[in-house]
């Protein structure tokens, strides 16, 4: 059955357009809120807002079946205390603004779900973490995923359902981390990172997508762990790779190396050391059935 309308915030990056292609024809309307203009582009209604306040693009929650939230200043950048300021405040302020837009709606959105993230968990290479015994941790990036979710929950919407997508790194194939990590490993540095233990949480851009609808058709509300249920080891995720791509070696990058390296390239070692180990239990508990679980199928897919 078709929806009526979904709403996505900051819409046009790469998991937007994830979602956009599974939604196109699930859906009457589709309406992106961008910093961009406002236009009509391939039967998708782009409406300019600056997610921080109100200026008339929240009529646009009006009989919405769905809206989706996915701003967020990218952390792929160096944490200088101005950065810092400013991956804290995409999310606060955008999550903020539309508590108060959904409030202001005559017939508000049914079911609202915000971006959350994976690196709420803390560091961790022993237990596995769900949503219900999950150790939440204490550090700049677990702060802001806590300042994030109790922004969103912390405001009563009566009639709108709420769900933090606690999401980690979602592979695809033509945007987000997939496409360095494969440049990286066709030049021969395809090796382990640091001491190659962390575990990486991963996701298929299509079980993303697919996750989102169910999460939608099962009214599932608070957190949910959106995230494949075979975290690995990044060694082995390093290996998987090298042999899906036939690059029969890799050098590894030590700590050190890493730490150099992401001073270069202007981003944080954090991003591939950090061991989220995480589960997702509730997904599972529900029913829904991953199309590709593991990272075998997963990078079979994406390289095929």
């Amino acid at each position: 059955m078709k929806q009526n309308k979904l709403i996505i915030a900051a819409g046009t990056g790469f998991l937007g357009q994830v979602l956009v292609n599974h939604f196109k024809n699930k859906f009457e309307e589709i309406v992106i809120l961008t910093r961009g203009k406002s236009e009509t582009r391939n039967n998708i209604k782009y409406v300019h807002w600056d997610a921080k306040t109100l200026t008339g693009w929240e009529t646009e929650l009006e009989k919405a079946d769905v809206l989706i939230n996915l701003a967020g200043k990218s952390v792929d950048c160096r944490y200088t205390d101005e950065n810092k300021a400013a991956i804290l405040a995409s999310r606060i302020d955008s999550t903020a603004i539309l508590n108060l837009a959904v409030l202001s709606c005559t017939n508000p959105p049914k079911h609202w779900l915000n971006s959350s993230t994976a690196t709420i968990y803390r560091h961790s290479e022993d237990k596995q973490m769900t949503e219900e015994n999950g150790e939440i941790g204490d550090d700049f990036s677990m702060n802001v995923a806590k300042a994030w979710e109790q922004t969103f929950f912390e405001v009563p919407t009566k009639n709108t359902l709420k769900t933090a997508l606690r999401t980690s790194i979602v592979l695809g194939k033509k945007g987000g981390a997939f496409i360095p990590l494969k440049r990286l490993t066709q030049i021969g540095f395809g090796g382990k990172n640091g001491s190659g233990n962390q575990f990486v949480s991963f996701i298929h851009e299509d079980d993303f997508a697919r996750a989102i609808e169910f999460i939608v058709e099962k009214e599932m509300i608070g957190t949910v762990n959106v995230i494949a249920p075979n975290p690995v080891r990044n060694k082995d995720f390093m290996k998987q790779l090298r042999k899906e791509i036939g690059i029969p070696f890799g050098i590894p990058l030590s700590k050190t190396l890493l730490k150099f390296g992401a001073k270069i390239i202007k981003t944080e070692p954090e991003l591939v050391l950090k061991s989220r180990n995480v589960i997702p239990k509730r997904l599972l508990d529900n029913g829904f059935e991953f199309n590709l679980g593991t990272i075998e199928k997963t990078l079979k897919n994406l390289l095929s």
